[in-house]
């Protein structure tokens, strides 16, 4: 049997996005209270870090502007321990992965033999990113020995008014060792939606894209048309599912064939019986 730990852990990993902040909150359900209220949180930490290392989460660096995009927490610009760096702003910071917060903002100069290529990559995946999403986040860093390098794209919209979240991540990684090459990745959705219930998608695509030439230009272009072609697949997937599969789980007419004249429902059967009197 799992122990609980394993299970709380599982709980936090799995949380639609936008909603992990709940489960440490006292507003709503949280881990403690599932646990009969045994402080277990320090021993979730792992899960907590592997969340947002996973879900590219957000976070606005200490002294920032409102207007100023915040910087993303991920594998790929981990220093040590829970220190991240952005390469755009050339600063590390200190993450407190439950509170979702950074803190102990320093300067961190990119040292990387591709450092033009990443100020390159990051001027037009940011066109790119203002240009067709809101509320987003990027990056570009060097990974693999400076043999290659990760773009990382994220764009939150929250809703919880409304009942609904959402996110979209792109995660990409270009090795720079030649002059044409294949950018690789996955680009993930993740839907929730829980008015009266609960309804999730979560779907994933992979990306193998050859490029011509290791350029700025060519690589952000190539992952624009990726992600426009998967946007009108979903597109005509939902277009689908509207029509057949989701209008199939509701009869357009009752079993008689015949329309229900609301207006006159005292004088059905059914409505009799629920009214408790005789119909016109």
């Amino acid at each position: 049997m799992a122990s609980t730990i394993e299970l709380a852990s599982a709980f936090i990993e799995g949380a639609p996005p936008g909603e992990v902040r709940i489960f440490t909150s006292c507003q709503g359900p949280n881990v403690q209270a599932l646990t009969e209220g045994d402080d277990i949180i320090p021993s979730l930490l792992p899960a907590f870090e592997r969340y947002n290392e996973s879900q590219l989460t957000t976070v606005k660096l200490p002294g920032s502007s409102q207007e100023v995009a915040q910087v993303i927490v991920s594998e790929f610009n981990k220093v040590e321990g829970n220190r991240y760096f952005d390469s755009e702003n050339q600063t590390s910071f200190e993450v407190d992965h439950t509170a979702q917060t950074a803190s102990a903002a320093q300067s961190f100069p990119l040292e990387s033999q591709n450092a033009d290529l990443i100020k390159s990559l990051l001027k037009s995946l940011g066109n790119h990113a203002r240009e067709h999403y809101s509320n987003c986040s990027y990056g570009v860093y060097p990974i693999e020995d400076d043999s290659a390098v990760a773009i990382l794209l994220v764009a939150n919209r929250y809703s919880p008014n409304n009942f609904w979240n959402g996110r979209f991540r792109a995660i990409y990684q270009v090795p720079v060792s030649s002059s044409s090459t294949t950018v690789t990745g996955k680009i993930h959705v993740d839907v929730h939606y829980y008015e009266d219930g609960n309804v999730s998608l979560n779907t994933t695509k992979p990306i193998n894209l050859s490029v011509s030439s290791v350029s700025a230009e060519s690589i952000i272009s190539r992952i624009a048309g990726a992600e426009r072609d998967y946007q009108e697949e979903l597109n005509r997937a939902f277009v689908t599912m509207a029509e057949g599969a989701f209008k199939g789980l509701r009869r357009q007419l009752p079993i008689t064939r015949q329309k229900v004249e609301w207006e006159k429902v005292g004088g059905y059967r059914l409505g009799q019986d629920i009214s408790g009197g005789k119909g016109r």
